[in-house]
């Protein structure tokens, strides 16, 4: 990826006042729950800088890279997985990737998103209509090479982001997830915030609680625990605001779930960032037929330019490969 500058002294000067990007995974309720909490102001705001974006297509792409940053914390091992939402509304989706390395890239399925009148709220719904969100998993195996592609998918339901996150983990997994994201803006339309957290109820295995608690109890108190959890997160502030302030992903979580005694097992840096370069589409024009080749160029001796989807990266390509 060719790194977008991020050319706003007054941005760069309150970038500077916040506490570092990163993501902390924690665990919850003697091993109930893990979650991640990911402070991403800067991750947000290079992403927007890749793709030159305006409020609203920032606002939704924004939301899904934080949120793709987050499914992390369901990847098994060395995979990658790409979050994809189609719809047939006006903003049509987009299409997101994650690695383990930790690396977020992506785009929207329609780059500018039409408005017929001006922007009164946040709410994504007007603008994202009925469709399918998928979820596929590419294993890498031991050899360096890519595994088979498993895929999930499910109808789009709340028309937001997050909750549509929570409702897919419902119907493929039947796990209790919570997804929470956010980006605050400032009144030159600035992303002075962004943040979001993800939760997730673990299975427990046989031996790690007594004998004598029945399956019956040991369900109840899971279920109680989960009503718990719901209202730990109706009570978290807004993400964004809370991290263009100076807060911490310390303080939210040992603070929001202080009663169920959070435990931060390790802090992980994550980024937006593509594995594209020059060498990479080279290499895959010379794969090309000379005749598909020819065709591309158009008689021209002009340098090919080619634009990743995924970071908006602009390629020059010699003519004589």
């Amino acid at each position: 990826m060719i790194k977008a500058t991020i050319d706003n002294a007054e941005l760069q000067t309150h970038l500077s006042t916040l506490k570092p990007d990163g993501m902390d995974i924690f665990v919850a309720g003697n091993g109930l729950f893990r979650g991640a909490l990911f402070h991403g102001t800067r991750f947000v705001n290079q992403m927007r800088a890749q793709h030159k974006q305006g409020l609203l297509e920032t606002f939704m792409l924004g939301q899904a890279c934080l949120s793709t940053a987050l499914l992390i914390q369901t990847m098994k091992g060395r995979e990658s997985l790409m979050l994809r939402y189609e719809t047939d509304g006006a903003a049509k989706g987009f299409c997101t990737s994650v690695d383990s390395s930790g690396a977020v890239r992506g785009y929207l399925l329609q780059d500018t998103i039409p408005l017929e009148a001006p922007l009164e709220s946040w709410d994504l719904a007007p603008f994202l209509g009925n469709g399918i969100i998928t979820v596929s998993r590419v294993p890498e195996l031991p050899n360096g090479k890519a595994g088979q592609v498993q895929t999930s998918s499910v109808e789009i339901k709340h028309r937001n982001i997050a909750q549509d996150l929570t409702w897919y983990f419902h119907q493929s997994d039947q796990i209790y997830t919570a997804f929470n994201t956010g980006i605050q803006f400032d009144t030159a339309g600035n992303i002075i915030g962004a943040g979001g957290l993800f939760i997730q109820r673990m299975p427990l295995e046989g031996g790690t609680r007594s004998a004598t608690v029945s399956q019956t109890e040991r369900e109840a108190e899971e279920e109680d625990a989960v009503l718990r959890m719901e209202r730990a997160l109706s009570a978290c502030p807004p993400l964004g605001q809370w991290f263009s302030e100076k807060g911490s992903c310390e303080d939210i979580i040992y603070g929001l779930f202080r009663e169920f005694e959070p435990e931060t097992v390790f802090s992980r840096n994550v980024v937006f960032d593509c594995p594209c370069s020059q060498e990479y589409y080279t290499e895959k024009l010379k794969s090309l037929p000379s005749q598909e080749r020819e065709k591309l160029h158009n008689g021209s001796d002009e340098p090919l330019e080619i634009i990743c989807r995924n970071c908006s990266s602009v390629y020059h390509i010699p003519s004589n490969l």
